[in-house]
């Protein structure tokens, strides 16, 4: 017999698979269309009868793009957006742990419906796993007159609430809620913490991979949004938008240029097209910096588990095309802020050249910022556990390395699902997506993913690889070179 819940809008039926339970494209929000266009979320309408949710549902609006060696993401059309799916052991359990994912694609692209977002194993482990979608790009992040912003942040707390409110008819606890997410999901997890209306909604912070977050001011946003008004000759505001299509603007923000001179000879690597897309400080929906909160506590109390890939953008820069002469080398040191210091640490430690350039940027948009976030953590006193994903993918010949989305399918335990081979090679370990996965369930279960706090002396942290270890203090030195981050 398929599994049913009811949820405060009405009964709906799933389907079992692989032994769980599995509820996709339950709506959690109303379709942000008329009415509701660049307006913030309410909930949906409730229905009578038994809503058949087993099918993942329509994804934001996004520009079509190749995965290449990242994420598969399918675009499934309709208005329907504000949905998420459900995986859970049992929907008349009680008391389970939750963990919510948000994915990420800088906050432009994405979606729930990934082969690789599937909770399967977490719902087999004992956690009820929920993946959400929410509005991107111009719909979700881009402050227009007559609109709330940061839209895309308040579909986040809707999510939660509706987790908060629905989530025990699915067998799971809501006052034991872990938020995740990798990239910009990451960011996200982080920067609910400084949001007032998510209070009491979430309890646990797992950040992969979140990199350097500016939670910029809105006024840069703002510009932003009056180029594309520009672009399309109307006023940046919400009813002069609301009359094109979704996709429309998709493509008219798609065809603005960079904000500005590209950094150096690898600018394409920052800046490959318009202003890209943030949560911003509007000092209502998102109140402040969570770092800032976090550092003087008054950041919702959660635990964090935080970390990144050793190698995140590196293949970035290794597979730009054309030679790298001593001058363009020196060009982009200097556009990166690599003074003599910085050149010598980490020539002492790599060829010079591409691979210089490619740590520089990984550590300084992702490993740095994440030694930030723990070092806030920990001096703040609340529980923080700190990681490195090191195991080095070979495919391209190793280009791809310990890369940005390489450690998903192991925190997954997902090593068969589809585009796996393009991004692991062919014979990814099992005993690391084993290690992974237990890390990260054990940490929705109780905040403990097996391996001692941060703030523990020596600044512990969990080396994944094969084999594991337990380092410490790895980033001494370049948290002492990059002091600005």
């Amino acid at each position: 017999m398929d599994p049913q819940a009811v949820t405060t809008s009405g009964r709906v039926r799933g389907r079992w698979a692989h032994g769980v339970a599995e509820f996709l494209g339950v709506p959690y929000a109303a379709p942000p269309v008329g009415g509701l266009r660049f307006a913030a979320p309410v909930p949906p309408p409730a229905w009578d009868g038994v809503r058949c949710c087993r099918a993942c549902g329509p994804t934001a609006p996004q520009a079509p793009h190749d995965p290449g060696e990242g994420v598969p993401e399918p675009l499934i059309p309709g208005d329907d957006c504000l949905n998420l799916n459900v995986f859970t052991p049992d929907p008349g359990a009680a008391g389970l742990p939750v963990l919510v994912w948000i994915h990420g694609g800088a906050f432009g692209a994405g979606c729930n419906a990934s082969p690789w977002y599937r909770g399967t194993a977490f719902a087999r482990d004992g956690v009820v796993f929920v993946a959400i979608n929410y509005r991107l790009g111009v719909e979700g992040f881009l402050p227009l007159d007559g609109a709330p912003a940061n839209l895309g942040v308040l579909d986040w707390v809707r999510a939660l609430t509706w987790v908060h409110d629905n989530i025990a008819a699915f067998g799971g606890d809501p006052g034991r809620v872990t938020v995740a997410g990798q990239s910009a999901g990451g960011q996200a997890a982080v920067t609910l913490l400084a949001v007032p209306a998510a209070a009491g909604l979430l309890h646990r912070v797992i950040t992969m991979s979140g990199g350097a977050v500016t939670w910029e001011p809105v006024e840069p946003a703002r510009e932003a949004a009056r180029a594309l008004a520009r672009r399309l000759g109307v006023p940046p505001t919400r009813e002069a938008l609301a009359a094109f299509s979704p996709q429309e603007l998709v493509a008219a923000y798609g065809s603005l240029g960079p904000d500005g001179p590209a950094p150096g000879p690898l600018g394409a690597v920052f800046r490959p097209g318009p202003k890209g897309f943030n949560p911003v400080n509007d000092g209502e929906v998102v109140a402040r910096s969570p770092y800032e909160a976090i550092r003087d506590g008054t950041a919702h109390p959660a635990a964090l588990l935080t970390g990144t890939t050793r190698e995140e953008f590196n293949a970035l820069v290794r597979g730009r095309p054309g030679p790298l002469g001593e001058r363009e080398y020196r060009d982009a040191l200097r556009a990166f802020g690599a003074g003599p210091r910085a050149r010598r640490f980490y020539e002492e430690r790599l060829p010079a050249g591409r691979e210089v350039l490619a740590q520089i940027l990984t550590d300084r948009l992702f490993r740095v910022p994440a030694l930030r976030l723990a070092e806030a953590g920990a001096a703040a006193g609340r529980p923080v556990h700190a990681y490195e994903f090191r195991w080095r993918s070979p495919v391209r010949g190793g280009a791809v390395g310990a890369g940005h989305c390489v450690d998903l399918p192991f925190v997954f335990d997902h090593l068969d699902a589809e585009g796996v081979d393009r991004v692991c090679g062919p014979d990814p370990p099992r005993e690391l997506a084993e290690a992974m996965h237990a890390a990260w369930t054990r940490f929705a279960a109780d905040g403990d993913p097996g391996w001692p706090p941060y703030g523990a002396p020596g600044r512990p942290t969990r080396v994944f690889d094969v084999p594991g270890s337990l380092a410490h203090d790895p980033l001494a030195g370049e948290g002492r070179l990059w002091r600005d981050l």
